[in-house]
């Protein structure tokens, strides 16, 4: 396993719209395992491939003591959101920064897993959020997208004074 470079905010490679994986091989399994070593080492509670410049629809969650399973998606879709919930967020791309947003407060998500196995799965709470959160990333967003202009322009100038 080893240990990946996170891309931070306002890296371009992060608006990247991940690909769908087609190949259930060796190097997927890798790459999940190296996300894993990554988004604990860091330490985080998620991590989408985007946010390593792989460009493939991949994540892994790990809720820890609120939800203590190593869960990892490939291909993951929403297939229904319901309610509204406020939590504060941060997101190992954009190191150190927490603000509140809105999500859906109960998922089901359809995914496979790095066998190729379809399966789906209900989420509330702090794993929905965090599945909500790692599937934007495929999609090229990140959660300060949620924000203001003036919140993300403080956020911008923070982290360029952070060189990060």
């Amino acid at each position: 396993m080893t240990i990946r470079e996170i891309l931070h905010h306002p890296d371009e490679r992060l608006r990247t719209k991940a690909e769908s994986v087609s190949k259930y091989d060796g190097k997927l399994e890798t790459l999940v395992a190296d996300m894993f070593e990554t988004m604990y080492a860091a330490p985080g509670i998620g991590l989408a491939a985007t946010q390593i410049d792989v460009h493939l629809k991949v994540i892994v969650v790990d809720c820890g003591k609120q939800d203590p399973r190593p869960l990892h998606f490939i291909n993951p879709e929403l297939v229904r959101l319901e309610g509204i919930e406020q939590m504060e967020e941060g997101c190992l791309s954009v190191p150190g920064i927490f603000e509140t947003v809105s999500r859906a407060e109960s998922i089901k998500v359809r995914a496979f897993d790095k066998c190729g196995i379809q399966f789906e799965m209900e989420a509330d709470g702090l794993l929905a959020v965090c599945i909500q959160h790692e599937i934007e990333h495929l999609e090229g967003k990140l959660f300060v997208d949620m924000l203001s202009n003036f919140k993300q322009k403080r956020i911008i100038k923070k982290l360029s004074k952070l060189n990060i």
